[in-house]
């Protein structure tokens, strides 16, 4: 792959998706990647091709009043976490090493195929990283940080081994901007909430929820995309566009240097949809008419066969009446003797069914017989012994 991403060979669409944040008081993190989940699954790009990655679970806290749900807006209009929300990494599992290890697919042999990012020089891959950072880090768990050079560090390594034909980068943190001031790799965008010591915030609480429960930049983000659909012609340059400082109340920060398209010209699915389009190459469409050529060879032959074998058979009939007749004959014969041993065995059975009932009979009556008689024996000894009294 050169220096300017291909956007021919663009065949599959990828999402990275990581709250980084611990504790109740940062529900709006996961509420914020929760949201951008939705997202991408409404627009096409299927689980199989999504990476979840949440540091906790809200929906469990003993603290929410609203058991097994997650909602990004005071009406609870929406339940994020539903019914279909598959989780690749939670909890314990969310570290700067697994991240790492997620993007650079260094993992053991026996880890699943469902928790790596299975990528290639063809894949489009969007990250959305959200929780607590400052200058060139961002805090994971509440107890270690990825420092800005260590993902930039993870890009060169995805780069060197084709794990990507675009990347876009996006962060909603404080001081976001400054987590990808140090990216060096080829056909990378980024987008970040604020700039150098600069705040990130939050939009809104819910009263009854007692937290804020989405951040300015990933609602007004969520927004617009909600405004379009998998056909939408809307550009990754009309959603910079839509970032003010009145909406976010702070500096959003966009790094294009290392990208070669003009981003005007680079669609919203392009990275959040999924792709419809597939556009084999030559050999393979070679490879293809000549298959069709075999097979259209093989029917051609098994229809000239079974011809040839009908008319085989009518020739015989024609000449043979006698010996089809005989055949016949000898068939209806074999069916008749078929039915007669039928007959006969059933006969057998019910005959051996109805000694066995009269036998049974026999030995009640027998049994009837010798108990009355000891009855009555019995009897006579207790008169005997009353007599004798």
């Amino acid at each position: 792959m050169g220096d300017v991403a291909d956007s021919a060979t663009h065949t599959n669409n990828w999402a990275v998706l990581v709250s980084t944040s611990r504790f109740w008081f940062n529900y709006r993190h996961m509420a914020n990647v929760l949201s951008m989940y939705r997202t991408v699954k409404r627009l096409g790009i299927p689980d199989s091709q999504i990476i979840l990655m949440l540091s906790d679970d809200v929906a469990c806290n003993p603290r929410n009043l609203f058991p097994g749900s997650v909602f990004n807006n005071a009406d609870r209009a929406l339940d994020l976490y539903g019914e279909s929300v598959e989780v690749d990494y939670r909890g314990y599992e969310v570290t700067v090493e697994n991240f790492i290890r997620l993007l650079t697919d260094r993992w053991d042999e026996d880890h699943p195929k469902s928790k790596r990012l299975m990528t290639d020089e063809n894949s489009n891959v969007f990250i959305y990283l959200t929780g607590h950072g400052g200058e060139d880090f961002l805090k994971f768990q509440d107890a270690e940080e990825i420092a800005s050079h260590d993902i930039a560090d993870a890009f060169a390594q995805m780069y060197a081994k084709k794990r990507y034909n675009e990347l876009f980068f996006m962060i909603d943190t404080c001081q976001a901007n400054t987590m990808f001031s140090k990216f060096y790799s080829p056909n990378v965008i980024a987008v970040g909430s604020s700039e150098l010591d600069e705040s990130s915030y939050s939009h809104h609480s819910d009263v009854e929820i007692g937290v804020a429960v989405v951040d300015r930049f990933t609602y007004y983000t969520l927004g617009f995309m909600e405004e379009i659909d998998k056909n939408s012609t809307l550009t990754l340059q009309d959603l910079f566009d839509s970032y003010t400082f009145e909406k976010v109340h702070s500096h959003v920060g966009v790094r294009t240097d290392l990208y070669s398209r003009n981003l005007s010209e680079v669609l919203i699915t392009d990275f959040f949809g999924n792709v419809r389009n597939l556009v084999p190459d030559d050999d393979s469409v070679t490879n293809n008419h000549e298959n069709d050529k075999e097979l259209k060879s093989e029917s051609t032959l098994l229809k000239i066969a079974k011809l040839k074998h009908n008319e085989a058979l009518i020739q015989n009939t024609t000449t043979n009446p006698q010996v089809t007749k005989s055949k016949r004959i000898n068939t209806d014969d074999a069916i008749y003797q078929g039915a007669v041993e039928t007959y006969n065995v059933t006969l057998v059975k019910a005959l051996g069914i109805f000694i066995l009932v009269a036998f049974l009979f026999l030995l009640k009556t027998m049994s009837c017989s010798k108990t009355d008689t000891l009855k009555t024996t019995d009897i006579s000894l207790y008169d005997e012994h009353v007599a004798i009294y």
